[in-house]
């Protein structure tokens, strides 16, 4: 980039914390590059490949965890908050790969899984082993009620009951996910201590923030109220879905404790914090997690993520829930846990490669940070994992009604024409995917015309204009096929016109256009065409 550019980006983002509009990409480590031959990405793998990322113009990365972990819930089962599983590698793989990422101006951002451990995690080997040891409090026990059933009725995220039996304490642990993950007892002082320590670790590591997972699981109410039954209606594939979840989660007091670990934060200096919150109610708690300057920088919403259809009226939607006045939100169209967009939003059809591109364009111009899933810059559609090679415990239970977690996170393709198409010179643990050789790395490289370079075309759009990093959002039009918003901040006005339907539709140029895709003429939008204006 020219040193006239890199100032000039410098004065458009003055004055802006660094997570403020960023670029986050996610990359999670099995399954992104594996440097040894096991079939499992690792750290070394990430760093060999972090030239990649940093080419597209992100501003951060996120890993999802790299922890010491038995892997039943690959990773957010954790059983040493301060260790990196050796799968994964060493510390000091990871204090290489901070120390490389710093270099190429990337900040690193990790996952706290503070909801709940796993069940080798030394905390609750320890508070199994009585009810009167140091840590017997650190977890979430409670006796059987007289008939020896549940002592309530929570059911699991991942099917069956929230509790289990365990002969040692002759009492009932929680686990609102799988029972290797029990529930830690964050009402507990000690507890909150405990892992407001695990994330001075980190950040005296050099770590610029934190994904903070499954968050507004991390309290229960303390009475063990009984969950009332859902309303009638709806696809149902677990008992968990046959409750409103009051009582197992989201209890208030997580906002206190929000506000202690913000304090621990800030005290590094210019750090970031994002909250998972999924769920009925989860709009109003991120913005209560959000709100003012002592609690959490940024919430991670969900609209898109399970969206079936990409539609005029769901941005709409998000920005009429967002306003100004709300805390700052961060948006993603695909992660580790939920299907490939392009599959949920394109039937494979003549305009899905101009899908794609219109994708990406609308992430780069949302008010708000933005998130880009390991492979959405190539354009990646889910993979179809066959059961017998299933790895996903939600998807293994509740097959085939749940769709598997494992068609996101099958391996990042590199070399179109290597074994396992260079992501590892051994057997990959989840299948290649069979149409992602022709979307490889190298192979989008060479082709001027691809997604991966308008990806970076994209990115570098918002980089260079404060107007879509962190100027308002003012929508326009949002009809059964026309999206358009204005962007404005200090003086600029962005016009971004989108056609999110398989027809032609009217366009009116009123600017100087800055970034189009599809074509675009003096009075119609083509098919999922786009085009970003800067008004007079």
């Amino acid at each position: 980039m020219l040193a006239e550019q890199v100032s000039a980006d410098a004065a458009v983002n003055a004055a802006l914390p660094w997570w403020k509009g960023a670029a986050i990409y996610q990359i999670y480590p099995r399954s992104f590059a594996d440097s040894n031959g096991d079939g499992i990405g690792d750290l070394l793998g990430i760093a060999t490949h972090l030239d990649h990322v940093a080419s597209l113009g992100v501003d951060a990365i996120w890993l999802s965890p790299f922890f010491t972990s038995p892997m039943r819930d690959f990773g957010y089962d954790v059983a040493d908050y301060c260790g990196v599983d050796p799968v994964f590698g060493t510390v000091a793989d990871f204090d290489a790969l901070v120390e490389q990422a710093h270099a190429l101006k990337l900040k690193v951002i990790i996952d706290q899984v503070y909801s709940h451990s796993s069940d080798q995690h030394a905390w609750f080997q320890e508070s199994r082993s009585s009810r009167d040891n140091p840590k017997a409090d650190w977890y979430v026990w409670a006796d059987a009620k007289p008939d020896g059933s549940p002592p309530s009725n929570w059911q699991s995220v991942f099917g069956g009951p929230a509790w289990s039996w365990d002969a040692r304490r002759g009492q009932y642990y929680l686990h609102n996910f799988l029972p290797e993950q029990p529930d830690l007892n964050l009402h507990n002082p000690a507890v909150q201590d405990a892992t407001l320590n695990v994330a001075r670790f980190w950040l005296d590591r050099g770590v610029d923030g934190f994904r903070l997972d499954a968050l507004n699981f991390a309290m229960h109410d303390p009475d063990l109220r009984d969950n009332p039954p859902a309303s009638a209606g709806g696809k149902r594939t677990r008992t968990f879905d046959f409750q409103q979840h009051l009582y197992n989660q989201s209890h208030p007091d997580i906002l206190k404790f929000l506000e202690r670990l913000r304090g621990v934060t800030d005290s590094y200096g210019d750090r970031f914090t994002l909250a998972e919150v999924g769920g009925d109610h989860a709009l109003g708690e991120m913005q209560a997690f959000t709100e003012g300057q002592h609690r959490l920088n940024s919430a991670y919403g969900f609209d898109f993520l399970y969206a079936p259809k990409l539609t005029p009226a769901l941005v709409a939607g998000v920005v009429r829930d967002w306003p100004e006045s709300a805390g700052w939100p961060s948006w993603a169209f695909e992660n580790h846990d939920a299907p490939r967009a392009i599959s949920r939003w394109s039937d494979g059809g003549v305009h899905a490669e101009q899908l794609k591109r219109v994708k990406i364009l609308l992430l780069s111009t949302l008010r708000g940070s933005i998130i880009l899933y390991q492979g959405e810059e190539l354009g990646l559609p889910q993979v179809d994992v066959p059961f017998d090679q299933l790895q996903d415990p939600e998807a293994i239970a509740n097959w085939p009604h749940t769709l598997s977690r494992d068609g996101a996170r099958t391996p990042m393709p590199w070399q179109a024409d290597a074994p396992s198409l260079g992501f590892s010179r051994g057997t990959p643990w989840l299948p290649m995917g069979v149409e992602h050789g022709a979307l490889a790395v190298d192979r989008q490289e060479e082709q001027a015309d691809s997604l991966l370079h308008f990806t970076r075309q994209c990115l570098t759009l918002r980089a260079h204009n404060r107007a879509l990093r962190a100027g308002a959002m003012r929508v326009i039009e949002a009809g059964d096929a026309l999206l358009v918003f204005d962007r404005e901040d200090a003086g600029q006005r962005l016009r971004c016109t989108f056609n999110l339907s398989e027809q032609p539709a009217p366009f009116q140029q009123s600017g100087k256009a800055l970034l189009a895709t599809g074509q675009v003429d003096d009075s119609s939008l083509g098919p999922y065409g786009a085009v970003i204006e800067e008004l007079a």
